[in-house]
């Protein structure tokens, strides 16, 4: 049986890493999906310049359209990022009746809604297991591994970029600005890092992850997310002698009131298995009621991490070429008239613990003036340590692990406490996570 033809949209790190597998791996993905899969055509920038995968084959051109169009191609390989022309591309791709793979997570996020409307009208298949942990197979878990569980929560480390600059900053003592400088170096990190450090790109991931989870559409707008450029090393090593690592990450979870949706920094347990995933690496647990917690683990980036899931997805839309439409697997788990409304709760609303980091005047008192205010807002303190004043040091920090508390309730109390005159700085707050 003939090959099936796939035309690709942008054939840089990722899509060299896509067709040197296809080719490595010929013979065994032709056994896996029945047929054989080859690129046959790809979109590029610049025809000349020398490529990191064999395109002896593949017919290269500078205009996308001449890939979405293409009567021969069957499926259609969405590598370019960005959201705007992306979109325009795929739905031209969908409204010629080509399937659809992607890596692109912000595309999904923003757009993944109306994509997924317009497959479905057209009989196609959107697939999108690239665009969140890289190589990890985390939506395949949760849309089909784990169909037979109600998701109670999840958790995750989504971000490669900031899970490394933590790392360097607990375990080496770094501050933040220079684990960021040697994540460039490395290139972990784009010359602007922004959509890293500031957590959106951890965002997107997990707006697509709870819409898998919870069978709810794509709400991208509603996740509360907060950056790392607020921690210190100062934070990573108090945290350390409490018993806990620093992560950011993004959380899912289902509550009697709504879904929780968020993306921050979190200490972890160090004994959690998740609070050790250093590095480049990301991991996501999943809590299921019939199943329990269960750690997905692996790269997060990279050519042929991602490149795996992206075959990997090829492979299933092969699999379902001649399958009847409304008998293939939804895109986001749940049938499309399935797809429930479930409000999600303003970060005012969420129950948390805390870690307080706040410098004040070395007299006596400034404890109970602390603890006052706690007491006024129903803040249970859990654990505090008071450091010794420094030689020239004009304050001296306090660190203050708290039970749970609502959100809104520690926002008001840490306001009174900055307006101490006994208060000499900004208080550091971050939120700390059991994951039990």
């Amino acid at each position: 049986m003939e090959a099936v033809k796939v035309g690709v949209l942008g054939l840089g790190t990722v899509g060299s890493g896509v067709a040197n597998i296809l080719q490595r791996n010929a013979d065994e993905i032709a056994r896996r999906a029945g047929r054989g899969i080859r690129i046959s055509t790809a979109c590029v920038q610049d025809l000349k310049k020398q490529r990191a995968c064999d395109v002896t084959d593949v017919t290269l051109t500078t205009d996308p359209n001449q890939v979405v169009s293409n009567t021969d191609v069957e499926i259609v390989l969405e590598l370019m990022g960005g959201t705007d022309e992306a979109r325009e591309l795929v739905f031209k791709a969908l409204d010629h009746g080509k399937h659809v793979v992607t890596a692109n997570k912000a595309l999904i996020a923003f757009h993944g809604n109306e994509i997924f409307l317009r497959a479905q009208e057209k009989g196609v298949t959107v697939a999108f297991e690239a665009a969140v942990a890289g190589g990890i197979p985390i939506i395949k878990a949760l849309r089909e591994g784990l169909a037979a569980n109600s998701i109670r929560w999840l958790a995750g480390i989504i971000n490669g970029t900031g899970n490394f600059i933590l790392t360097e900053m607990c375990d080496k003592g770094r501050d933040f600005n220079e684990a960021l400088k040697e994540a460039q170096q490395l290139g972990y990190a784009e010359a602007d890092p922004t959509f890293d450090i500031q957590g959106t790109d951890a965002a997107h991931k997990l707006a697509i992850l709870a819409s898998v989870a919870f069978g709810v559409p794509l709400q991208f707008e509603k996740v509360y997310t907060e950056g790392i450029t607020e921690i210190s090393r100062m934070d990573a090593a108090y945290a350390s002698e409490l018993g806990y690592r620093i992560k950011h990450l993004g959380i899912a979870k289902r509550t009697p009131n709504g879904l929780e949706l968020r993306v921050h920094p979190a200490l972890i347990p160090h004994r959690r298995l998740i609070a050790n995933v250093d590095g480049v690496m990301n991991a996501v647990i999943v809590n299921a009621d019939a199943l329990g917690p269960s750690l997905y683990y692996g790269a997060g980036a990279g050519a042929e991490p991602t490149g795996s899931a992206v075959v990997a997805d090829l492979i299933d839309v092969v699999r379902a070429l001649t399958t009847d439409p409304e008998n293939r697997v939804p895109h986001l788990a749940f049938q499309p008239d399935a797809l429930s409304d479930i409000p999600v709760l303003p970060m005012d609303d969420v129950l948390t613990a805390y870690y307080l980091r706040i410098h004040v005047v070395d007299r006596p008192g400034v404890l109970a003036d602390v603890t006052r205010i706690f007491a006024v807002h129903a803040i249970s303190i859990e654990a505090i340590i008071q450091k010794e004043l420094q030689a020239g040091a004009t304050s001296v920090p306090i660190v203050i692990l708290t039970h749970q508390v609502n959100e809104q309730n520690m926002k008001r109390a840490i306001a009174e406490l900055e307006d101490l005159s006994t208060v000499t700085s900004r208080i550091t707050r971050i939120r700390l996570e059991t994951l039990s």
